[in-house]
C-alpha cells in the first residue's frame, strides 16, 4: 500500500500544481465550439491563457466575467449575464463552461441561482447548454478540475439514446495529449467500433493549421456526440480520475465501463485490447475468441515491435533511479512502466489527494512506489540529489539544471521544446517511442561513465 504524504509546509515553493479552474478549461477546450467562462477576475483568465498558448502554441478560447472590486463586493449577477449574453451573440458557441473561481467560491456566489434567473429572463438562449463547474483555486489540482468538468458534461448534456453496439465512448483523462487520443481513436477504430471521445483535444489542439482562424474551437467533442453517447455500448475511461464520470452514465444510461488506468507498457497496453476484443466477441457471438484473429495485424507487428524494443533497452533501464513530478494519474501510468522496465522509482512528488478526502485516490493508492507526497518543485530538488533522471513539466528545468540531471517533460505546462501537442506515449507505438527516448539518455549517461573510468586508468579507450 503506497503512503501518501502531505507536506507541512507554510507555503508552495517552485510550485508544481496548476489550479482546478484551469484544468477545467482544458476539457472545455477539447468539445467542439465550446467557450471556457471564468467567473472571476480578469487577471485569473489572464494567467490561465497564457499558460495554455504556451503549451500549445496555439489561440484557445478563454472568456472571464471579469469582476471587480465592487461586484466581488456587491455580486456578481450582473458581470455573469453579460458574460454569457457577450458570448452568445458574438461568439456563437455550441457550450458554455462556466468555471468557478477562488474569488466567486470564497464570496459564497449562488452561481446556479443567478443561472436560473438568467433562464427566465432570456428564454430564447434555452437550448444553450451551460455546463457549471465548481473549480475554486483554493481546492485540487488540474487534474481534479478536469475531472470535474468531465463529471458535469456527461451528468447535464447527454440524452436517452437506442442502443449503438459498435458506438465506444472514451472518457479521456488529463494524463492524455492530443497525439495520445490520435493513437487511442486510431486503435478503436481499426478495432471497428466508432469512438466518441469526451472531451477530444486531438480535435482542437493538435497543431493543425487553418486557413480561417476562429474564436472557437473547431475540432473537438461536438454537442450532437455528448448527446449521443447514452447509447453507447461501452464507456472506456482512461485513468482512475475519469471512473466517476463512467459512473455517471451508467447510473442515468446503464452503459457498463471499463477502467484503463494507465495505456503505457506492454501490459497496460495488452489489457486495452483485450477489453475490446473482449466486447467485440459479446457483439458478434460468431467470431472466434482468439484474440490473434481479431486484433488488426498492424497492432500486433507493434506489439512485436515494442517487445524487442523492451529487449535491447532493458539493461539500460534495470536500477536507474528515476524521481517523478506529475499529476496523480500520470504518475500512476509512468511509475508503471518504469518499474515494469526496471527503474527505481526513487522519488514521487504529485499535486493533489484529491478533492473528496473520503474517496481515496487509486492513482496513488494503486501506485508502485513506497511513499508519495504531495509537495511542489523544492520537494522534488531536496529529494532527488541521487536520482539518474526527473521526470516532470517544463517547471522543472531550472531543478533538473541546478542539479546536473537529465529531463524528461510530460504533463502541463510544456512549453520549452516543440511538440507537446503530438507527444504521444500510450499504446505499442507510443510505449516504444518513450522507451527510445528515455533509454537514449540513459544510454548516453552508461557512455559518459565508461568514457570517465577509462580516462581515470589513464587508457585510451
Amino acid at each position: 500500500m503506497t503512503q501518501i504524504i502531505n507536506n507541512q509546509k507554510a507555503a508552495a515553493v517552485s510550485p508544481l500544481k496548476l489550479s482546478s479552474p484551469l484544468g477545467a478549461a482544458i476539457a472545455f477546450i477539447g468539445m467542439k465550439r465550446a467557450v471556457p467562462l471564468f467567473h472571476g477576475s480578469q487577471g485569473c483568465t489572464a494567467f490561465a491563457k497564457r499558460l495554455l498558448f504556451r503549451h500549445f502554441n496555439e489561440a484557445v478560447p478563454l472568456s472571464t466575467t471579469a469582476m471587480t472590486e465592487l461586484s466581488s463586493i456587491l455580486g456578481g449577477e450582473e458581470n455573469l449575464q453579460q458574460a454569457i449574453l457577450n458570448i452568445a451573440s458574438k461568439q456563437k458557441p455550441e457550450i458554455i463552461g462556466l468555471c468557478t473561481t477562488g474569488l466567486t467560491e470564497t464570496r459564497g456566489e449562488d452561481v446556479a441561482g443567478i443561472l436560473k434567473a438568467f433562464r427566465e429572463k432570456f428564454p430564447e438562449l434555452d437550448n444553450l447548454p451551460i455546463v457549471v463547474v465548481p473549480t475554486p483555486d483554493f481546492k485540487g489540482s488540474l487534474q481534479d478540475g478536469y475531472a470535474a468538468a468531465v463529471e458535469q458534461t456527461v451528468l447535464q448534456i447527454p440524452e436517452e439514446q437506442p442502443l449503438v453496439p459498435n458506438q465506444v465512448t472514451i472518457l479521456a483523462g488529463s494524463l492524455l495529449t492530443p497525439g495520445d487520443l490520435h493513437e487511442i481513436k486510431d486503435m478503436v477504430k481499426a478495432m471497428g467500433f466508432n469512438p466518441i471521445v469526451l472531451p477530444d483535444l486531438s480535435g482542437s489542439v493538435d497543431g493543425h493549421w487553418e486557413e480561417n482562424q476562429s474564436a472557437l474551437s473547431s475540432g473537438g467533442t461536438s454537442l450532437s456526440q455528448i448527446r449521443s453517447i447514452g447509447g453507447s455500448a461501452l464507456t472506456l475511461a482512461i485513468g482512475y480520475s475519469m471512473e466517476k464520470s463512467a459512473k455517471i452514465l451508467y447510473s442515468r444510461f446503464g452503459t457498463p465501463f471499463e477502467v484503463i488506468p494507465r495505456l503505457t507498457g506492454l501490459s497496460a497496453c495488452d489489457r486495452f485490447f483485450e477489453v475490446l476484443c473482449r466486447l467485440k466477441v459479446e457483439l458478434s457471438p460468431e467470431l472466434n475468441s482468439n484474440i490473434d484473429e481479431i486484433v488488426p495485424e498492424i497492432y500486433r507487428r507493434q506489439r512485436s515491435q515494442l517487445q524487442d524494443a523492451i529487449l535491447d533497452a532493458h539493461f539500460y533501464f534495470g536500477g536507474k533511479r528515476v524521481a517523478l513530478a506529475l499529476e496523480p494519474d500520470l504518475l500512476h501510468q509512468t511509475a508503471w512502466w518504469l518499474t515494469e522496465m526496471g527503474a527505481e522509482i526513487h522519488t514521487a512528488i504529485t499535486t493533489t489527494e484529491g478533492i473528496e478526502a473520503k474517496i481515496k485516490n487509486e492513482s496513488l493508492e494503486r501506485s508502485p512506489v513506497r511513499e508519495v507526497i504531495v509537495g511542489d518543485l523544492e520537494d522534488l530538488e531536496l529529494l532527488s540529489a541521487d536520482a539518474d533522471l526527473l521526470i516532470t513539466n517544463s517547471h522543472g528545468a531550472r531543478v533538473a539544471h541546478r542539479l546536473g540531471k537529465p529531463l524528461v517533460r510530460l504533463g502541463y505546462p510544456f512549453f520549452d521544446r516543440l511538440g507537446a501537442a503530438q507527444q504521444c506515449t500510450v499504446g505499442y507505438r507510443g510505449s516504444t517511442q518513450l522507451l527510445f527516448d528515455v533509454g537514449n539518455i540513459f544510454l548516453e549517461k552508461t557512455e559518459k561513465a565508461v568514457a570517465n573510468k577509462w580516462k581515470e586508468l589513464e587508457i585510451a579507450p
